[in-house]
């Protein structure tokens, strides 16, 4: 009250005019209340919906009486606005809608909802339960309400046979978008998925910080939409991915042109064992090499990269090198001239490189003298180095320890 106006009241009449007509009962009230908020565009009668029926409340009775005029006499039936709820959900198709209406049933203590999708949630495949429209909703709802912060949204768990996994994955986009970390590794996301979580990744409300997508069929033109979600700025994720996804050189294009718009978030990045060549590796590099980018570790293994990469890699570390902290390259035929291309970047003092792979890369005494030497000029960052399986190496590695002393960081070799 202020001035002895209801302020309440005068500013909200809109509102309030559900509450005018005394001959209704409170359960009236309520359902004339859940219409109009099912019938805004906006969503702006939501949160007041919530807060009448949280007051219908025994507890809050008292309360009422001093906001409502003329409230002796108004009866109330709990269960018939539960039902009436319950009614309304089934014909809603709208989720959002629907989840209002579950927040409408909480505030009505009725915990129905959440014992029965309990039951599904228990069985790990909300695929072969045949859930409603209603019913999905039902599992956001508790998902979302009844869970601690969402920190990792997993598909597996609520998809274990594996059998329409993209139609589960769109059922539960909200979970996921309130997830930090998103697994959907081997989830066969088709293109619609990517779509869909492209617009996930770039929303302003989005906690993704993680992106697992490894091991699915995305190929060139999936991973140019998610790259549209990636090089908006509103987008957040830090780690991603992408092993295995069927990926070549005009993927890379799209990740390259994503660092370029948006190079302050990604850390992580993991493109291995996708045929990305040398064409993909120099078009990555151009994202690579802007000094704003920020990536840290960078996973390349198997991805068909020979010497000619290997350049544009070592181009990168020189327009960028105070960023990168570990490379892994196994896997890749660089040979000795590959890896004294390599070199020619490690061995800028300013380059940051503290981890490098190079299992399997077809490297011989040759190529550890080029390491070497690059060591010698920047002694004090590669702590790291993995050259096993490169069996033609003889006496290479005496001179990769020949620099240890006391000015330098503990390094490692495997060999």
């Amino acid at each position: 009250m202020n001035r002895k106006k209801n302020v309440l009241k005068q500013k909200h009449s809109s509102k309030l005019r559900i509450l005018k007509r005394t001959e209704d009962t409170l359960s009236d009230i309520h359902k004339s209340a859940v219409d109009q908020a099912l019938q805004s565009q906006n969503g702006h009668l939501d949160l007041f919906v919530r807060f009448l029926l949280g007051l219908s409340q025994d507890s809050n009775q008292a309360l009422l009486q001093h906001l409502l005029t003329q409230t002796e006499g108004i009866s109330h039936n709990k269960e018939e606005t539960v039902q009436y709820i319950q009614k309304k959900i089934k014909e809603n198709s709208s989720a959002e809608k629907s989840i209002n209406l579950f927040h409408c049933l909480n505030e009505l203590d009725d915990n129905s909802v959440v014992e029965q999708v309990q039951q599904y949630l228990e069985s790990g495949d909300l695929q072969s339960c045949k859930l409603s429209p209603s019913q999905w909703s039902a599992v956001v709802f508790v998902l979302l309400t009844t869970s601690q912060k969402m920190e990792v949204f997993d598909l597996h768990e609520y998809n274990k046979s594996g059998c329409g996994s993209g139609v589960v994955f769109q059922k539960l986009l909200p979970v996921a978008a309130a997830s930090r970390t998103a697994y959907l590794t081997g989830t066969n996301l088709n293109k619609k998925s990517c779509a869909t979580l492209a617009s996930i990744i770039c929303s302003e409300s989005s906690s993704v910080r993680e992106l697992h997508l490894s091991k699915n069929p995305l190929g060139d033109s999936g991973v140019k939409l998610i790259s549209a979600g990636l090089k908006n700025s509103l987008c957040k994720v830090e780690s991603l991915w992408m092993v295995d996804c069927n990926i070549s050189n005009e993927g890379c294009a799209a990740l390259a042109s994503a660092l370029k718009s948006n190079p302050s978030h990604l850390i992580v990045l993991d493109l291995s064992r996708n045929n990305l060549g040398n064409s993909g590796i120099k078009l990555l590099s151009v994202g690579l090499e802007n000094p704003l980018c920020i990536l840290k570790i960078l996973w390349l293994r198997y991805c068909n990269i020979t010497d000619e990469g290997c350049a544009a890699l070592a181009s990168a570390l020189k327009s960028n090198p105070s960023h990168l902290k570990e490379l892994h390259l196994s896997g890749n035929k660089l040979g000795d001239s590959g890896v004294k291309l390599l070199s020619a970047g490690l061995g800028n003092p300013l380059c940051t490189v503290e981890i490098l792979w190079l299992k399997y890369c077809d490297i011989t005494d040759e190529g550890c003298a080029a390491l070497a030497a690059a060591r010698k000029s920047n002694p004090s960052h590669l702590k790291e180095l993995d050259l096993t399986g490169n069996a033609q190496i003889r006496t290479g590695y005496e001179l990769l320890f020949a620099f240890n002393h006391d000015n330098v960081p503990v390094f490692t070799s495997y060999y």
